[in-house]
């Protein structure tokens, strides 16, 4: 798909997508307060983290299959590192939380080296 000369890849963009509406949901907090969804009363920053990681995960899968090896990795090791926070804080699990870090550290440690 081509907009004003430009190609506009499906999978670049919902990445981009999911990220920014991760940002709107985190920065619209202060001024929408809880949303009902279902009956249920939802904090939009407390969706954003979710949204975040499933902007990630795309994006590993997204550039893994146009041949953007290091870009795949950065991706999945930051899903999974805020997959695991998340979880970590929404279960109240420990250990999830120190596997979250664990991942990232050491993710961001090798992403440093490889891009060398």
């Amino acid at each position: 798909m081509r907009v004003a000369s430009h190609t506009v890849e499906p999978g670049r963009t919902a990445v981009a997508l999911l990220v920014g509406l991760a940002g709107l949901l985190f920065v619209l907090q202060p001024l929408t307060g809880p949303v009902d969804v279902g009956g249920v009363a939802i904090q939009p920053a407390a969706v954003s983290p979710l949204v975040l990681t499933a902007g990630f995960a795309v994006g590993a899968v997204v550039f893994y299959r146009q041949g953007y090896g290091l870009f795949a990795a950065a991706h999945g090791v930051f899903a999974v590192a805020i997959g695991a926070l998340v979880g970590g804080v929404a279960t109240g699990s420990e250990l999830l939380l120190v596997v979250g870090v664990g991942v990232l550290v050491a993710g961001a440690g090798w992403l440093v080296t490889q891009a060398r």
